[in-house]
């Protein structure tokens, strides 16, 4: 029986002091606890995804000197700590280092590197391939990370046929929606190969447009969850594992090195109780605790306290400024109301309603001054046409100078608050609306930010979000009477089809076939197409889908295929 110590921590990308003191300190509390040995995230020491600081010589050298004071804060209870090891010729590693008894034992190397969506591992790392096994407490310990998990035939049957008797696999697996149904199904598939636990350890916490949900994990021999730490928030879990090699493929392939670690212990300790494990979330439950986890590290990791979001009496922004409220409590928000001579009566009220019912500061400032002045200024240029869209987009660019003035007078962080919907086919005032420091709901299509605003609103059994708010049709309020839909197909009709294009990689024809509206797809398709020069310049924003806008999906800006003409 290994006692582990599942270390699932938030971690800061580049923040070596301050990640080895955490660990340093869960290290000391998982050997308090009995553990044999505490196991860390991928990359712990570094953050993750450290991009491209790997690219400097002096990085892995610091990493390296960093986890030498974890081997010297070690004793009978080992330590399994992911950074980035250089190797010879250059090569860099992403590796999994093993420390005991005041000095680090041996290392493990990832041996199956991710290169799509998020993931660019490929760009900086060389693979490894197992090369040794660890003795902890007297089992045989195969060391695995993240990916290598998710590989038939890989580096983790290759542990096992050398003689492991229990997989350790450290991960620094973003969320996404379904993700934790994706990980048990390959952690399951791969256990029916091996037959013996595995313990998949997560980290936890926002990075940039990632956001870590932890739920780290322990599956018996049967593929059984017999414990999981908790989802978007730090645990040290204790656990009692025992070993196991009722696989197909055990003790088949070459006997790997093994690497003495720790005895058993002289005394077994008294078995801990069996984990409870955690209720399962629903879907719109985790997606929010997503937004607000990645809201509250994206503003503290940069050094910010405050945050304003500029509150039109809509739902985005309601739901923007709801999980602002949230991540960093309301007296950090600040709701700033600019209202113009478009803006309805019942805006302003709703956006007021807001302010008193999360508790957040609510400042007006109307814009009509500098719209008047603006329009005064343009006059001559303008002269003899039209009024239209230009005349349109002066309104949200002025309450972008009102929001970045206050940003920058005070030290807040702009939030913005545009949904996926909107990005996806640019219906957004570049430098206007779309300028901010982070995109809270970017990954969010127009149909979930109501889902989410309802079920916000039952989950604190009260309308925070005013009633008003759900029920009414949305508006840019930028000329008399405007409704989105006088520009955009009813979100009920957009959303899949955008969707479709977006995260199905689905062509006009595809859809069409599929007994979608010619009409509808064309449209929506050739919107999607010509706004990538928006999306380009868009803020970061919380990654939710399993394909948001950005790394996942890198589309030319200059670009002249269109996929619809070869349907």
């Amino acid at each position: 029986m290994l006692r582990v110590g599942i270390c699932q921590l938030n971690l800061v990308v580049g923040d070596l002091d301050g990640n080895v003191e955490r660990m340093i300190a869960a290290l000391a509390e998982a050997s308090e606890g009995g553990a044999d040995v505490a196991i860390f995230p991928e990359l712990a020491v570094s953050g993750y995804p450290p991009e491209d600081l790997l690219a400097k010589p002096r990085f892995a050298q610091d990493c390296l000197a960093a986890l030498e004071k974890i081997a010297a804060a070690s004793g009978r209870c080992a330590a399994v700590v992911g950074l980035p090891v250089a190797g010879e010729g250059g090569a860099l590693f992403n590796a999994a280092a093993v420390c005991a008894d005041g000095a680090i034992a041996g290392l493990a190397r990832k041996a199956h590197l991710p290169n799509y969506g998020v993931f660019d591992e490929k760009r900086h790392f060389t693979p490894g391939t197992p090369e040794a096994l660890f003795e902890i407490a007297g089992v045989a310990v195969g060391i695995s990370i993240c990916e290598d998990v998710w590989i038939d035939g890989g580096a983790v049957e290759q542990l096992v046929a050398g003689g492991a008797q229990l997989i350790v696999n450290v991960n620094a697996s973003p969320y996404s929606i379904g993700k934790l149904d994706e990980r048990l199904s390959v952690l399951r598939r791969r256990i029916a190969r091996v037959g013996c636990p595995i313990i998949y350890v997560n980290l936890v916490g926002g990075q940039d447009e990632l956001v870590f949900d932890g739920r780290s994990l322990v599956l018996d021999t049967g593929g059984a969850v017999v414990a999981q730490a908790g989802a978007f928030t730090e645990e040290i879990l204790l656990v009692d594992v025992g070993p196991g090699c009722a696989g197909t493929v055990a003790g088949r392939g070459p006997a790997l090195a093994r690497i003495r670690v720790s005895d058993p212990p002289a005394v077994a300790p008294q078995p801990l109780p069996v984990p409870t494990l955690p209720a399962p979330l629903e879907t719109l439950d985790e997606v929010y605790a997503a937004l607000v986890l990645a809201t509250r590290d994206y503003v503290t990791k940069n050094g910010f306290t405050d945050v304003c979001v500029g509150l039109s009496g809509g739902v985005d922004s309601s739901l923007v400024a709801t999980v602002a409220a949230d991540a960093l409590g309301p007296d950090r928000v600040h709701g700033v109301l600019m209202p113009s001579r478009y803006s309805s009566d019942h805006s302003v009220a709703d956006a007021e309603a807001l302010c008193a019912n999360l508790g957040i500061e609510g400042r007006l400032i109307g814009i009509e001054p500098a719209h008047d002045a603006f329009e005064a200024m343009l006059a001559a240029a303008f002269a003899g046409r039209p009024p239209g869209l230009a005349e349109e987009n002066v309104q949200p660019r002025i309450r972008a100078v009102v929001l970045m003035a206050l940003a920058n007078k005070f030290g807040w962080l702009v939030l913005t608050t545009g949904n996926k919907s909107e990005s996806a086919v640019g219906y957004s005032t570049l430098y206007g609306d779309s300028a901010g420091a982070f995109a809270v709901i970017s990954d969010i299509w127009k149909l979930q930010v109501y889902e989410l605003a309802r079920r916000r609103n039952a989950t604190a059994g009260r309308a925070l979000i005013p009633e008003r708010v759900l029920a009414k049709e949305p508006s840019a309020e930028l000329r008399p009477d405007q409704l989105d839909s006088d520009s955009l197909p009813p979100y009920e009709l957009l959303d899949p089809v955008a969707r479709a294009f977006v995260e199905g990689d689905k062509t006009v024809g595809e859809l069409i076939a599929g007994g979608a509206d010619t009409e509808l797809v064309r449209r929506v398709g050739r919107l999607v197409d010509v706004a990538e020069y928006k999306r380009r310049q868009a803020p970061p924003g919380v990654r939710v889908t399993p394909k948001a806008f950005g790394k996942d999906r890198r589309m030319p800006i200059t670009n002249r295929y269109r996929g619809e003409a070869r349907d």
